[in-house]
């Protein structure tokens, strides 16, 4: 067996929505493999810190960058600032993604704003494919990357709505449809570049536990075949596996980490 399969040394990759609870946790994982990780994200002064803190207990080049993955220009910029830094992107992970606040998120459906509507289409969805567009330009004249796109257990199948409450943790028709969206893009995209050296995956995550109300918690805990829901950490050995050579021959496929929520 190669014993590299999962090493990432010297691999650049690019992670947008880093400074979120996930995209910590996907950087630091990559980077204790070797990578040199793109921390982008609207929130510059928490890349900026993060990016110190990786590259001091990691010894790794990590750089931050300020993105709005929904502006052409923006999306333009961090692909050529990564290219001018690093000569080469290695792995996109699209995980940047609007969800609103809670009380966007408890909003009735019939009385949800279209600006929320629109807004979750602006980032979730075409935030995702000026990624893909820009970077893969890059990757085909390299003639090789991977792109992991982030989807949820919510894209495949609907919330279950007795669970919530007024928890504030509802996903909204938004988050669910756009997600769903992401997975059908997926499997375009690694279409429409096969045998090119590009591969493109979904992730579908399931929900993270993270000081929301228990009684929301042990319902939803109760609904996984694990009981209980994911810890913070529980993605990052998948996205290992995606990014890197282990996952030498999937393309167009959805990996699904959920606690066995979507397998009843």
């Amino acid at each position: 067996m190669n014993k590299k399969l999962f090493d990432m040394t010297e691999k650049t990759v690019i992670i947008t929505g880093a400074a979120g609870l996930l995209g910590q946790q996907y950087a630091a994982g990559l980077s204790q493999h070797g990578a040199n990780v793109i921390l982008a994200d609207t929130d510059y002064s928490k890349c900026k810190q993060i990016s110190k803190q990786l590259n001091e207990e990691f010894d790794v080049k990590s750089f931050p960058i300020k993105v709005d993955i929904s502006n052409p220009k923006s999306v333009k910029n961090l692909t050529n600032q990564t290219i001018k830094k690093y000569s080469k992107i290695d792995v996109l992970i699209n995980n940047a993604a609007y969800q609103g606040n809670n009380k966007i998120r408890s909003t009735k459906f019939v009385d949800l704003p279209l600006s929320i509507w629109n807004k979750s289409i602006s980032v979730n969805l075409t935030g995702m494919f000026l990624c893909c567009q820009e970077i893969g330009k890059v990757m085909e004249k390299q003639k090789n990357g991977v792109i992991i796109n982030i989807s949820s257990t919510y894209g495949i199948v609907s919330p279950d709505q007795r669970i919530y409450g007024k928890s504030g943790q509802n996903a909204g028709i938004f988050y669910s449809v756009t997600k769903s969206g992401v997975l059908n893009l997926t499997r375009y995209l690694a279409s429409y570049w096969n045998n090119t050296g590009i591969r493109v995956n979904t992730l579908s995550p399931g929900g993270v536990e993270k000081g929301q109300d228990s009684t929301f918690v042990k319902k939803y805990s109760e609904k996984t075949m694990l009981g209980r829901m994911a810890k913070k950490d529980d993605y990052v050995g998948a996205i290992l596996f995606l990014a890197s050579d282990a996952s030498s021959y999937m393309t167009g496929s959805n990996l699904v980490i959920d606690g066995g929520w979507t397998a009843w």
